[in-house]
């Protein structure tokens, strides 16, 4: 049957709502979840900045971390020509035999120290000896001669002067007298003549003397004798050239002779500030100062323009292989200076660091010269300098000294700040790739 019209509804309609306006292609939400999903994805955007910042901190902090870095300390800077100087006696002197013979005797030992005529050896004389007698015997056989000869002349002015008395009383001719006139001249003229052998004889003498007194070899100067050459027992010819016996050397004074290279000549001057350290010491400083500088390098002994007229032609024939092998020879000027030895520390051909003071700071600012930067055309040179917090920044400093290694501050860096020198090596384990091997995909 069919229910009245009046009756109620079992299942009333729920009223009809409209919809709200959204984007196309996503399906309406209630209001309540779009609040909530829009608070997420803020709190995801808060998330992510976040972690951004803390990213970037942690890598500046890794970024500084890898940064090599050096403080601005106080310290000294200085400037200096390095070179390489051999050391030797103030004097050196080679004691050689200006006699021929066998050397008999040898008075000194290697290292002992003599005084200036001190007898070193001697030669076998005995040549010499009779040179000396010979001659002495001539002396007085030249003298025996003018003794003769001043009788002959007394002889002759005698009848000279019995000749003028006769020949004023006309007693004797004028050929008689000219006679007796010429014999007495002639008696004056052989004294004369034996008075100059005399003196030859004389000089014969002395000759046969000095070279008496070369077979005993004397020290000329006071000095510790620094090598033997000639043993006892050896035979010595002086007629070719000087045979060395001994070589003596005062090693109360060294000198230090230089090889300073072209490049830097033009910055030394005699009067510098010099010190050294010889291989055995390095820690201990010689001080001295420069004496002079030798205007020409060593190598002008050797010069081919010395060379005489005889070897012009091969000379100028190999001129051009010379000049090419002579441009690439290094050129050193030596320079000299003088150490006092007292204690005998120094010793004779010892290599010598050397070191010639341009210029010196003392208790300056300092900092590695590895960090330094470009120069600007007004002097200025810049620097990274390394904050507290981890920062780097550029900074503008003045630099004073440099010596390559030390650089000195004059201005713009404080003591205990920080300086950049280089990025820090990266000790961590880095995973290496093998290449595939050939033919392989």
């Amino acid at each position: 049957m069919n229910a009245p019209l009046n009756a109620p509804l079992a299942n009333p309609p729920r009223p009809i709502e409209l919809a709200q306006p959204h984007e196309p292609g996503k399906p309406s939400l209630p209001k309540p979840r779009r609040l909530r999903r829009w608070m997420a994805w803020l709190l995801v955007a808060v998330a992510v900045a976040a972690a951004g910042l803390v990213a970037r901190a942690r890598w500046s902090d890794n970024a500084a971390a890898k940064l090599a870095t050096a403080p601005v300390t106080l310290g000294d800077v200085e400037q200096t020509v390095l070179a390489t100087g051999t050391l030797k006696p103030v004097k050196l002197v080679a004691v050689g035999a200006q006699a021929s013979g066998r050397l008999v005797k040898l008075n000194v030992q290697l290292g002992q120290t003599v005084k200036a005529g001190d007898l070193i050896g001697e030669i076998d004389s005995l040549t010499q000896q009779y040179t000396l007698r010979t001659n002495e015997a001539a002396l007085r056989n030249v003298r025996a001669q003018r003794d003769e000869k001043v009788a002959t002349l007394a002889l002759a002015e005698a009848n000279l002067a019995r000749q003028q008395t006769t020949l004023a009383q006309k007693a004797s001719s004028r050929a008689d007298y000219d006679s007796a006139e010429a014999t007495q001249k002639q008696t004056e003229a052989q004294i004369a003549q034996l008075d100059a052998q005399i003196v030859e004889a004389e000089v014969a003498i002395e000759t046969a003397k000095v070279n008496l007194g070369y077979t005993r070899i004397t020290a000329p100067i006071d000095g510790t004798v620094l090598a033997i050459v000639t043993q006892e027992g050896q035979t010595v010819n002086a007629v070719q050239s000087a045979p060395t016996i001994i070589v003596l050397g005062q090693v109360d004074t060294m000198t230090v002779r230089t090889e300073i290279s072209e490049a830097d000549v033009v910055k030394v001057k005699p009067g510098q500030k010099v010190y050294f350290t010889i291989l055995g010491d390095p820690d201990h400083r010689f001080e001295a100062t420069l004496h002079h500088i030798e205007p020409a390098p060593e190598s002008i002994k050797s010069d081919s323009s010395f060379s005489s007229s005889s070897t012009t032609t091969s000379s100028s024939s190999s001129s051009s292989s010379s000049s090419s092998s002579s441009s690439s020879t290094a050129i050193y000027y030596i320079g000299v200076f003088d150490i006092g030895n007292a204690d005998g520390r120094l010793m004779t051909y010892m290599t010598a660091e050397v070191h010639i003071l341009l210029g010196e700071a003392r208790h300056v600012l300092t900092i590695p010269a590895s960090a330094l930067g470009s120069v600007g055309p007004d002097g200025v040179t810049s620097v990274r300098v390394a904050g507290s917090d981890g920062t780097v920044a550029k900074r503008a400093v003045r630099i004073g000294l440099n010596n390559k290694i030390t650089a000195e501050v004059q201005s713009g860096l404080r003591e205990d700040e920080r300086v950049v020198i280089g990025a820090a090596e990266d000790t961590t384990s880095k995973k290496t790739v093998m290449p595939p091997p050939p033919g392989g995909p």
